[in-house]
């Protein structure tokens, strides 16, 4: 797809506004589920903060470790839609299972399985984006995306709040309602999303890609991968944040409010952070985007009651703005373009195997010690992530990839 230029700059292409309404969709039907899903376990279904935390570890790490193999076949075949659509399909078919779900068995399946989904599809979209877009445009595509998905986290817990009003707390039905955006999102993607002419770069005189051939990622990849498993290690899940909220007096009806200021921030930046990492040096981006980190952990940790609580949440969702469509564009300025899928994938495996490490941190610390400790271990991790972009920001600044 070859995008339309103006006098000033290229357009951003059809296909990654169609991506960013499929993640818009997607992630109503998501996010309307899990702003109640913590309490649901806890309050419903009677598990532990801890198993929560597995849950969720598990679930992510699921999702990183299919992004391997989804963004390997989408290099080797030379398409991504197909695996797109497959993993969108997947996310909408567990849906419904939310709301049957009589214990935490049937919840670990319908998360299991959704994370999959979000797997097979994650790393070719990625790199679709990076595939139809101008690499001097590349933050502003993957801003505008990571924008409009986050609308969709902050439009589903605003759904979920007036939904539980209407449903008298009643969250499977809230959970049925939830299944309609992501029946739409697989349509988007059936009519909205196209594959992109030489999309990996490949011709047809070219061999297929083969797994040796991951050898050619340089130096610069792997440490945005190892900066990305430290930021991941510090931001742990989101569904602590709601524990937090609700340790600290929100009432149940109110808990998806979490979601909807952390993700209204997150969208109202996401983009702006996007335009400000097409100019300014990404290293410089990133320790902003730890220092928005560490201050909302410890106002998570120290700052009282409810006001301490959204602070914290506030600037968690500064944070996800500054780093998460950051580090996607470093990730594709930073991979050959037929080894682009591949490369989102490994990101990711490495990113979700981090967060499975860290929820299970995060929830142990909570039970044992307590949610003050909690955050200051992830502001801790934080420090870490700072230390080791200070000493690598000139490699993933002046390395580029062929």
């Amino acid at each position: 797809m070859t995008p339309v230029r103006s006098k000033s700059r290229a357009a951003i292409p059809r296909t990654v506004w169609a991506l960013g309404f499929v993640s818009f969709l997607m992630d109503v039907s998501s996010e309307t589920i899990h702003s109640l899903l913590p309490l649901f376990l806890t309050g419903t279904l009677g598990i532990s903060v801890a198993l929560v935390g597995l849950i969720d570890g598990v679930a992510e790490s699921t999702a990183a470790i299919t992004k391997v193999f989804s963004g390997y076949l989408s290099d080797r075949w030379g398409r991504r839609k197909p695996l797109i659509l497959f993993g969108y399909g997947l996310g909408a078919l567990t849906k419904p299972l939310f709301a049957i779900s009589g214990g935490p068995l049937i919840i670990l399946g319908a998360r299991f399985a959704d994370r999959i989904g979000k797997g097979m599809r994650g790393a070719p979209r990625d790199a679709l984006v990076a595939d139809v877009t101008p690499p001097e445009i590349r933050g502003r595509a993957f801003g505008l995306r990571q924008a409009l998905d986050t609308a969709g986290a902050f439009t589903g817990p605003l759904l979920a709040i007036g939904l539980m009003a209407l449903f008298a707390n009643d969250m499977r039905a809230v959970f049925w309602i939830a299944v309609i955006p992501a029946a739409l999102a697989v349509a988007c993607v059936l009519f909205g999303v196209e594959d992109s002419k030489g999309a990996t770069g490949k011709s047809d005189a070219t061999p297929p890609i083969r797994l040796k051939d991951l050898a050619q990622l340089r130096i610069a990849f792997w440490i945005v991968v190892a900066i990305g498993v430290v930021f991941t290690l510090a931001r742990f899940s989101e569904a602590f944040l709601i524990l937090k909220a609700n340790a600290e007096g929100l009432p149940l009806s109110l808990a998806p409010l979490v979601l909807v200021v952390m993700n209204v921030v997150y969208a109202i930046w996401a983009y702006p952070a996007g335009i400000l990492s097409d100019r300014a040096p990404p290293g410089r981006l990133l320790i902003w985007g730890l220092v928005a980190l560490i201050a909302a952990d410890l106002a998570l940790a120290y700052l009282p009651g409810l006001i301490g609580a959204f602070v914290g949440i506030g600037l968690w969702g500064v944070h996800m703005a500054m780093s998460q469509g950051l580090l996607a564009k470093l990730v594709a300025d930073h991979a050959p373009a037929n080894l682009r899928g591949s490369a989102f994938g490994v990101f990711n495996l490495a990113s979700g195997l981090a967060l499975l490490f860290a929820s299970l941190i995060a929830g142990l610390v909570w039970d044992q010690v307590g949610p003050a400790m909690t955050f200051v271990v992830g502001a801790c991790f934080a420090g870490l992530a700072g230390i080791l972009v200070i000493a690598t920001q000139r490699t993933i600044a002046l390395t580029s990839a062929p």
